[in-house]
């Protein structure tokens, strides 16, 4: 079964190469244009594919995948991969031991140690922040989801209730309290012995490895002195809260970095959403090909096709519809990858009050109430008019396909023959019709869907939505608008968005990481759909997702995630629109270019270089 998932997520095939070589410009520094920039350079904040393809050639981490191959791991800050049979997984899986290497630097000189393993750990389980990645460490290690829920289990209160959004104490006595949280519950799991960091977990999690490797960026490995150096967590026990779910631009490393890869942070250009990395020449492993990365956020897809033609980019972002605008220009060649990814759209029961989106605020034809889309029959409504065919065939160019749910085909959990909404602008006017007791077809709405600007499918997505919906009602509004990356994933993180348009690349190949991170009240895309939403996936969801990670039985497996996408289309919990096969326009000098399913960004920056 693995092999065969393995080959499905490894097709990689070249469409079209030019014979004829243009002379090499800049053959020391490597261009890549996309959209979007960083949301942060902060690891333990970082959720966003823009910021882990920065991130991974900056920091590196314990173990990598062995290439391309999902099913194999090789070493890179450790020296081992633990086993069974090598005696570094012991305790019926629950210890984990990673020999650390020596003779690592940092890139401003600090000598790596173990003691850098277990500070980042533990000091990016004490910053939790909200919908961001930690959930995956705190739920291996603790089987809880959150530092809050953790807190509340060992001390009875949850932190929120401790703490204030400064980090203050609510209640100075609870310093004690917390003090010896930390002492009891979180320094004893990953603990230095010798030359070794070991990890205990609470019980058997069979993906812990898979949250470890290399392009598992929220696990990229900090320098200790330099983060306490700069203002984060000092590594006492006393005050650690102080640094739970500090706000983005509060942390330290929001906008620097110190890492061992192979490349060193040298600049974040903010108005140009350009990054720079240079080659780390003291790096300890084979030196990258490429002495300088430009990682550019450009928008406007004339400027990056046109200076990818000109040879001023060497690779460059383009959505499939772009395809007939770019496969016969000169010295170019495009590769393409099918990604464990799904983009799907998801509404929001209870909108924050605060949020811009919403109009009047009620349903006068000006506006939705904040509740909006808890009426299951404006979501079944929405799910009725958008043209899925349309999108896939029209808009892709046939690069995709439409999984039922959330789940990507060739994974566990994946069923073809899942229900699944349809094209039906007839069915949707009798949902509208039905919708809040017939206020919504009687006073009308009006409601804005956002989209990340640069990302030419949403936009397209989103404007679907506006045609069909407006077609069948002239009371019905949809503003589309525009927004930068950052802004985007701020305002759908803080719950502002009545509904999202949202990609998801496996953070590791699994169904839980797609089902927990959709439909669970903890995960990242399920807080933001409301408090409604939350409550509703805390009775009906939260259980069934919490049995099948547990559950070792693979039929069994199949048979949960079956019946949670089953609930999740009889409670239209959302859409999703298509898996993609992601296209890849490059210079023909671009060589050492590899495809990695799983993998943030585009291009694989250690071993790419420029020859003809």
């Amino acid at each position: 079964m693995k092999k065969i998932l393995v080959l499905t997520w490894l097709l990689v095939f070249v469409l079209g190469i030019s014979v004829a070589f243009a002379e090499i410009k800049n053959p020391d520094t490597y261009v890549y244009l996309h959209i979007g920039e960083p949301d942060t350079l902060d690891p333990g904040y970082a959720y966003d594919n823009a910021s882990g393809e920065v991130l991974t050639y900056i920091y590196e981490n314990l173990i990598s995948y062995d290439g391309v191959n999902l099913q194999k791991f090789i070493p890179i800050l450790a020296t081992e991969i633990p086993t069974v049979e090598n005696g570094l997984i012991q305790d019926n899986g629950t210890t984990y031991r990673f020999p650390i290497r020596e003779g690592v630097k940092f890139h401003n000189g600090n000598d790596f140690t173990p003691e850098d393993v277990e500070y980042t750990f533990e000091r990016n389980i004490l910053f939790d922040p909200a919908n961001g990645p930690q959930w995956m460490i705190i739920e291996a290690l603790f089987d809880s989801q959150t530092l809050d829920e953790l807190v509340a289990d060992k001390i009875g209160t949850p932190l929120t209730e401790m703490v204030d959004e400064n980090g203050n104490l609510i209640n100075p006595d609870d310093a004690a309290k917390l003090i010896e949280f930390y002492q009891q519950v979180i320094d004893p799991v990953i603990e230095v012995q010798d030359n070794s960091v070991v990890f205990h977990l609470v019980r058997p999690f069979a993906p812990f490895l898979y949250i470890l490797p290399k392009h598992a960026y929220w696990s990229n490995i900090l320098d200790k002195e330099t983060c306490v150096e700069w203002g984060c967590w000092d590594g006492n026990a006393d005050g650690w809260w102080k640094h739970y779910n500090v706000k983005k631009e509060s942390s330290p490393i929001y906008d620097k970095a110190n890492g061992t890869g192979p490349f060193k942070f040298t600049e974040w250009d903010r108005t140009q959403q350009k990054v720079t990395l240079d080659r780390f020449d003291g790096y300890w492993g084979e030196k990258a090909k490429i002495a300088q990365i430009i990682d550019w956020g450009i928008d406007e897809w004339g400027t990056r096709r046109a200076m990818l033609e000109a040879g001023d980019a060497d690779q460059i972002y383009m959505p499939a519809q772009y395809l007939d605008q770019v496969k016969d220009l000169k010295d170019l060649k495009i590769e393409s990858g099918k990604r464990i990814t799904v983009t799907a759209f998801h509404f929001n029961w209870t909108v924050d009050k605060t949020s811009d989106f919403l109009g009047s605020g009620v349903l006068d034809g000006n506006g939705i109430p904040a509740d909006f889309f808890s009426d299951i029959h404006c979501r079944r409504a929405f799910s009725y008019a958008f043209d899925y065919d349309t999108m896939i065939q029209e808009v892709l160019l046939g690069y995709g396909e439409r999984p039922p749910s959330v789940i990507p085909s060739g994974m566990l959990g994946y069923n073809a023959d899942l229900p699944k909404f349809e094209f039906d602008l007839a069915k949707a006017e009798e949902e509208f019709k039905k919708a809040w007791d017939g206020k919504v077809w009687e006073n009308g709405f009006k409601l804005t869907l956002l989209y990340n600007t640069g990302n030419d499918a949403r936009q397209t997505a989103c404007e679907m939505f506006k045609e069909n919906i407006e077609s069948l009602n002239p009371k019905f509004k949809i503003d589309v608008q525009g927004v930068q990356w950052p802004n985007y994933l701020d305002a759908y993180k803080s719950g502002k968005l009545p509904a999202f348009v949202i990609g998801w690349i496996a953070d590791y190949p699994d169904p839980h990481n797609f089902i927990f991170t959709y439909f669970h009240s903890n995960g990242v895309y399920g807080g933001p759909q409301g408090e409604a939403y939350i409550k509703f996936a805390q009775e009906n969801l939260n259980p069934i997702i919490e049995a099948a990670i547990s559950e070792t039985d693979a039929t069994k497996r199949q048979a949960m995630y079956e019946e949670i996408q089953k609930i999740a289309y009889e409670n239209v919990l959302g859409l999703t629109f298509y898996q993609e096969i992601a296209l890849f326009p490059m210079r023909t000098w671009v060589q050492g270019w590899e495809f990695n399913p799983i993998q943030s960004g585009e291009a694989n920056y250690n071993g790419i270089y420029k020859a003809e």
